[in-house]
């Protein structure tokens, strides 16, 4: 898949898995790669601004297979957030599809 597609859609991809449950980076890297592949140190920068953006909140909790892990939770202000984004989303991949189909229609 396209580079420029994916960083375009993670941001939405990370709240959506976020709003299904709270999840610590690794676990949601996982949950995220099994459906896109994303880069080493992609994920770990965007958290930092939803963090700092207030879409996300954190906390720590013990683990019984190593340190401490950190959960990342998600605000009201996320749950906006995603609603924008879907909205964005299904508009931008309406007239996309348009211009595909256009595109198919002339040949």
């Amino acid at each position: 898949m396209n580079a420029q597609f994916k960083k375009g859609a993670l941001e939405l991809c990370v709240l959506i898995s976020i709003a299904s449950k709270d999840q610590y980076g690794y676990e949601l890297a996982q949950r995220i790669s099994m459906k896109i592949q994303i880069a080493d140190g992609t994920l770990y920068p965007l958290l930092r601004r939803l963090t700092k953006e207030e879409y996300l909140t954190t906390y720590f909790t013990s683990s019984s297979e190593g340190p401490q892990r950190k959960y990342y939770s998600l605000t009201n202000k996320g749950r906006k957030r995603i609603e924008v984004l879907i909205n964005e989303w299904e508009h931008f991949t309406d007239s996309v599809n348009q211009l595909i189909e256009e595109g198919i229609a002339i040949e």
